[in-house]
């Protein structure tokens, strides 16, 4: 069954690339989420306080991927306890954030954000809520380090190189 989840974590270009090699995740698109504008600009987005975080909208296959592995697996490439920030860079639009295609799966998100809590002594800094509004990126954002394989990433190597092990240790 295929289900949507939308992931912030700091700059859209590494993380839509990190999601997309877990296996089970179908499709990605880095976009503009939770945000006072509609149709926002990239250039709006950073320069103009339109309270949109960059954000990557995630298709998954629920019976390969549950909901609480790609989250975990979500974690694993972001400062948990970070605010506005993730690498080298800073602003709101950098926050981190998991947001629900609706109500049905706000509970799961609540829950593991609980267990990260639990496993790193302290309060995550990621935004948990339904999704409020969600506006697709230009298109030279998409996969834009498929595109681009030698451009800015926060994310090390050896995390995609993880993500597309499914997690798994070598």
């Amino acid at each position: 069954m295929t289900k949507t989840i939308y992931l912030a974590g700091g700059c859209f270009w590494g993380t839509e690339r990190y999601l997309s090699l877990i296996p089970g995740v179908v499709s990605t698109q880095v976009g503009y989420a939770n945000g006072r504008t509609e149709r926002p600009t990239y250039e709006e987005v950073c320069r103009q306080d339109t309270g949109h975080a960059e954000t990557v909208r995630v298709e998954y296959d629920s019976d390969t991927l549950p909901l609480e592995r790609l989250l975990d697996l979500y974690y694993e490439s972001v400062d948990p306890v970070s605010v506005n920030r993730q690498g080298g860079d800073s602003g709101t639009q950098y926050r981190t954030g998991v947001y629900t295609a609706g109500e049905e799966d706000i509970e799961a998100v609540r829950q593991s954000l609980r267990r990260l809590e639990e496993r790193i002594g302290q309060a995550p800094a990621i935004e948990c809520g339904v999704l409020e509004n969600f506006w697709p990126a230009e298109e030279y954002h998409q996969r834009y380090l498929e595109k681009n394989p030698g451009g800015y990433c926060h994310i090390p190597q050896w995390k995609f190189d993880f993500a597309a092990r499914g997690g798994k240790s070598e």
